[in-house]
């Protein structure tokens, strides 16, 4: 590879994004961040994800957010990751915000899908290796387990920023109790907790009765991922499933039980609503996550390079009438029925 090879960004990259400041920290966030838990593991296009990366960091998307586990392969999507920094981005580092987590099933054997000390003291060393890093921006207990002590789980996080594996640490997916004791041991540390991570969007609305008011209470940033309820907030799954869709493919996490037909209806309505406001439904419900602006950041996934851009188009409309709310509200309370 040759320096006439390597990707050279725009200048006028940082003007297409909007940035919000992360809980009671002094980093700020994209509005909209780029996720890679599909679409950039070995079973997928090398090149195409590649693109999608150059073009997320030209429109100001200066967050990439990773996992141990993501792939498939498990551990794939951050050696492509890797591979595409070393390839083009050599000397960009410092304009990146790059996270990983670890928690879920990862590798064989007792030790390899836990939120012990022992799995994640191994994860983060086996991330940074796959990815050539020397340190995450931040990185995240990616669930609470059930069974390891919170003690245990945010002692090894503390440590793992004192060693300077990562700057900043996070919880993802934490239930309210746990994260209570996640947020007051990691303070007592000095090393707070910068960013919650939840799924949140207009069909799983959970996080707004505890943990995004609990987040901004504690002085955490709140980062949404699934905002479009893996693609049932998009004209996808209107007229069927397709076959080349997240549901019908065997290594996809929707599966086709979850289309159901009150979801998809209520999707064919919130669209009306779309197109009033001259957005996708797709768009409007990327908009309709970020009204809230306890949200920090929107991890926003893509297939191909058109489909990003047209999720990054969303940020033009970020506004709702209260007529809009109120009707959205109505759409998803009829869900609950």
């Amino acid at each position: 590879m040759t320096v006439n090879d390597r990707y050279i960004p725009s200048d006028d990259r940082y003007s297409h994004m909007r940035y919000n400041r992360c809980g009671n920290s002094g980093v700020v966030l994209p509005a909209l961040s780029l996720g890679l838990w599909h679409n950039f593991g070995s079973v997928d296009d090398f090149g195409v994800a590649t693109d999608m990366i150059k073009y997320a960091f030209d429109h100001g998307v200066t967050h990439f957010d990773l996992a141990n586990n993501y792939g498939p392969e498990p551990g794939s999507a951050e050696t492509n990751f890797g591979k595409i920094l070393r390839d083009n981005f050599s000397g960009h580092r410092d304009e990146m915000f790059i996270s990983s987590k670890a928690g879920h099933d990862m590798w064989a054997g007792p030790y390899g899908g836990n939120s012990s000390r022992k799995n994640l003291m191994a994860s983060i060393d086996q991330s940074l290796k796959r990815t050539g890093l020397e340190y995450f921006d931040i990185f995240y207990s990616h669930r609470y387990d059930g069974v390891t002590p919170v003690e245990e789980t945010m002692q090894a996080l503390i440590d793992i920023v004192r060693q300077g594996k990562a700057l900043y640490v996070g919880i993802s997916k934490y239930p309210a109790d746990k994260a209570v004791i996640a947020y007051r041991i990691l303070a007592d540390a000095g090393v707070p907790c910068l960013l919650s991570q939840y799924r949140y969007n207009m069909f799983e609305r959970q996080p707004e009765a505890e943990s995004i008011p609990l987040a901004a209470a504690n002085g955490s940033g709140f980062i949404a991922f699934s905002p479009l309820a893996q693609g049932l907030l998009t004209d996808k799954y209107l007229h069927g499933i397709p076959s080349d869709s997240r549901a019908a493919r065997q290594t996809g996490f929707l599966k086709t039980d979850q289309v159901t037909d009150a979801k998809v209806d209520a999707a064919r309505r919130l669209g009306e609503i779309a197109s009033k406001r001259g957005q996708s439904l797709a768009q409007m419900a990327l908009a309709w996550t970020m009204r809230d602006t306890r949200v920090t950041s929107v991890i926003i996934g893509a297939s191909r390079v058109s489909q990003l851009a047209a999720n990054l188009e969303a940020l033009n409309n970020v506004d709702f009438t209260p007529d809009e709310l109120h009707a959205i509200d109505l759409i998803l309370a009829s869900l609950q029925m």
